[in-house]
Parts: C-alpha cells; structure tokens; sequence
C-alpha cells in the first residue's frame, strides 16, 4: 500500500477536503476513543493541513501550526490514521511529512506537541522527548513532548 499526501492551508480545502478532514476526526477522536469534545476549535483557519491518502481515501491528518500559534514552539496536532489502514505504518509516513512540512513552511525545528500517553513511543522514534508528568486532556491521559 502507497500514500500520498498533500499539505493545504485552510482556505486551500475544498468543502469536501474539510467534509473528510472532519468526519475523520469525528470517527477516531469522538468515535472510536470514545470522548466527547469540541473537535472544531476555531484553530484550524491558523492551520496547515496534511492530508494522506490511500485507494483515493482519507487514510491520515495532522494538522500543523507555527510557532506561537498554538505553543510557543511550531507544533503538530489531530495525528490520525484511519483504522484499516494502520497496519501500513502510514503513521511513522505522516509525522515525516508533518515534520518536514513544518521546517519548510514555518523555518522551524523546535516542536511541541500534546501527545496521548500511549503513543510515547511512537513520538519517541521521531525525535521527541516527553516534558511533562501525565495530565488528563478530554479524560484521555497525555503528555507534552518536544522535538529540537
């Protein structure tokens, strides 16, 4: 199985794109994890997007922000990867590029993120270290993590 991916900004999403983008997020992060939260934020217009696909399918997301705009180093946000299609290690696809995208659209090498605790490893063989103690963010246990 192969992955493309394209990165847009928010007004650069086709109302489709955003249909999927959002309904993606909805069945992981509402869905399957079982949370109720306020997914739309009003964060995504500040937002770069990645989107990856597979078979013509939304099969990844991140969505990425420049330094200030959500911490005070750039960050990555909403990491997803469609269930089916997790047994491809698209995942370890989508940080490359979220990282990537991220040095070549902000000039940034410091990231922070807010990853699920379970995931620290994941995050780890990317090049980030966990800088905080667990803390609950919508009742799933999380921890910040920085890459330099």
């Amino acid at each position: 199985m192969e992955i493309t991916f394209k990165i847009k900004r928010f007004n650069e999403l086709s109302s489709a794109e955003l249909y999927s983008v959002l309904q993606l997020r909805s069945e992981v992060f509402v869905v399957e994890q079982n949370c109720v939260y306020q997914d739309i934020d009003d964060k995504d217009a500040k937002a770069l997007h990645v989107l990856g696909y597979c078979q013509n399918e939304l099969s990844a997301y991140s969505r990425l922000f420049d330094a200030g705009n959500y911490f005070d180093e750039a960050s990555i946000g909403r990491v997803i990867v469609r269930q089916k299609f997790r047994k491809f290690n698209f995942g370890h696809d989508l940080m490359r590029v979220s990282i990537a995208a991220i040095e070549e659209n902000f000039n940034q090498t410091a990231i922070t993120i807010s990853a699920q605790e379970y995931l620290k490893i994941f995050y780890e063989s990317h090049g980030f270290v966990q800088t905080s103690e667990s803390y609950l963010e919508d009742d799933i246990p999380h921890i910040e993590m920085k890459k330099k």
